[in-house]
């Protein structure tokens, strides 16, 4: 009986895996998918505090968890395009503040850059630093930035 009891166990875990495979796979999938157009190279969700890199409506990169703009000072959505990039930035409004591997996309100084993803910013978009080099190393001037709420 004992040796029947473990096979039914094991069974029903097997059985119970591969019931559960499909929907993870549909959660994989899902977390791939950015809710901006296919002109975009990045796509920003400001509800869902992430951030993508893609390519043909295609997601390249991501999602990664990013913090953006608090209350007076928030993130504007709309379509951009990358103006200018500054490796070693430092902020000429914010004391000299430190803000590495910008990413600048809109005329009033909105950048990607590396900062913290625990308090929002001034209406910049936070990336950790290995996703802030990341968008620094693959965004080119001229790309697509779309901001969506």
């Amino acid at each position: 009986m004992r040796l029947f009891r473990h096979t039914a166990i094991s069974l029903a875990v097997a059985v119970g895996c591969a019931v559960l495979t499909p929907a993870v796979a549909a959660a994989t999938v899902q977390s791939a998918t950015a809710p901006c157009g296919s002109s975009a190279a990045a796509c920003v969700s400001l509800g869902g505090q992430r951030a993508w890199l893609m390519s043909g409506g295609q997601v390249t990169y991501g999602p990664t968890p990013i913090t953006s703009g608090k209350p007076g000072q928030r993130t504007p959505p709309g379509v951009f395009h990358v103006l200018w990039k500054d490796k070693n930035h430092r902020s000429s409004i914010f004391n000299n503040a430190p803000m590495p591997y910008s990413v600048f996309f809109t005329d009033t100084g909105i950048a990607f850059h590396e900062g913290s993803l625990k308090r929002p910013s001034a209406g910049c978009i936070h990336l950790s630093r290995s996703a802030a080099q990341t968008f620094f190393g693959k965004l080119s001037v001229g790309q697509v930035v779309q901001v969506v709420n």
